[in-house]
């Protein structure tokens, strides 16, 4: 199938899924609304589906969230299958994505190390103006 194509099915599965966890008809308690499907890799042939999930809430549960989701995925299969038009529905494996967690991580450093940097020279006069 076409990279276009398969990047659309994978955006659309995407919807899908997480408007299935966010109208909580994934009754799997290790499921919430916090959850976030960040992205979706099809494979050429539609026969696996890569799904990579985020949470804002303690690793744990993301941990937690993902094991629900991976064994709920045939019922999310299947309520793709009856919502999508497509031969055959991708069977889906879900993974943990950490990318968002540590680009807080990364721009909480960055902050630290500004602060930091202005707070250890008193004697610095700050921009110039040149006028």
């Amino acid at each position: 199938m076409n990279e276009y194509r398969t990047e659309r099915l994978g955006r659309l599965i995407q919807e899908k899924i997480g408007a299935l966890i966010v109208e909580r008809r994934i009754k799997d308690p290790r499921v919430t609304p916090f959850l976030s499907i960040t992205r979706v890799a099809v494979s050429r042939d539609l026969a696996w589906a890569e799904v990579y999930v985020s949470a804002f809430t303690a690793e744990s549960s993301l941990a937690k969230g993902v094991a629900g989701l991976q064994s709920a995925a045939g019922f999310i299969q299947a309520q793709l299958a009856g919502s999508m038009r497509i031969r055959q529905t991708p069977k889906l494996r879900f993974h943990r994505d950490m990318g968002i967690r540590e680009g807080f991580e990364i721009v909480k450093k960055i902050e630290e190390l500004n602060n930091n940097g202005s707070a250890d020279e008193p004697g610095d006069p700050g921009p110039r103006s040149d006028k």
